[in-house]
């Protein structure tokens, strides 16, 4: 596969599986993912996509200052539903990071290592995104603000040609360039952006 160079110098996000050590998926179960394979798990490259691999990135932060983020012991629980605008594209990269998933998830092993059920919509309220750790409770919610991240002008002359199938050869190929252009200044130029990518909370405990 080719690809734009700048996903390489993405922020990389390296996670605990004890799954993946059992079964002998990952050497110590570590498991390391790059933008890359968001964008191979979604099949394109844009602000959404970028977007939630900065917001996941963010929150396994928060949630795990000192240790490797623990895939499999973290809930997902996001205010919209699923087929609300981009959060179905948010949850899957969201889910592919964390291991969190929904009805259809991997039922466990002797009853560990479930992901069924790790992964909610529609709590409503002024929830975006939130996640929480299952052993200790702590938590973050955390919102992405893309428009810090001006759309390029030339994009908007470009895309109805692009859409409606006239645009030309060179037309295409300016269009995608600049489409990442702004895909990687998200991710490079503003990937540890506070305000970007903001956090609702300290990561404490929820509430029993």
């Amino acid at each position: 596969m080719t690809y734009p160079a700048f996903y390489d110098a993405a922020p990389r996000i390296v996670l605990y599986d004890p799954l993946a050590e059992l079964l002998g998926a990952a050497a110590g179960g570590r498991i390391e993912y790059r933008y890359v394979d968001a964008v191979k798990l979604a099949g394109h490259s844009c602000p959404t996509v970028a977007g939630a691999y900065l917001m996941t990135r963010k929150a396994l932060a928060r949630l795990y200052p000192d240790d490797l983020p623990l895939r499999g012991g973290i809930r997902v629980e996001f205010g919209a539903t699923q087929a609300d605008g981009v959060t179905g594209v948010i949850a899957a990269v969201a889910g592919l990071l964390t291991g969190a998933a929904g009805d259809g998830g991997f039922k466990g092993i002797g009853g560990r290592f479930s992901r069924r059920n790790l992964l909610a919509f529609g709590l409503g309220g002024d929830t975006s995104l939130r996640f929480t750790r299952l052993d200790s409770g702590a938590r973050v919610e955390v919102a992405y603000h893309p428009e810090i991240v001006p759309v390029p002008a030339g994009l908007q002359t470009l895309l109805p040609g692009v859409l409606a199938g006239s645009a030309s050869a060179a037309e295409r190929a300016d269009f995608a360039r600049i489409w990442q252009a702004r895909v990687e200044r998200i991710l490079i130029e503003h990937g540890d952006d506070p305000a970007l990518v903001t956090c609702g909370d300290d990561a404490s405990p929820a509430a029993p």
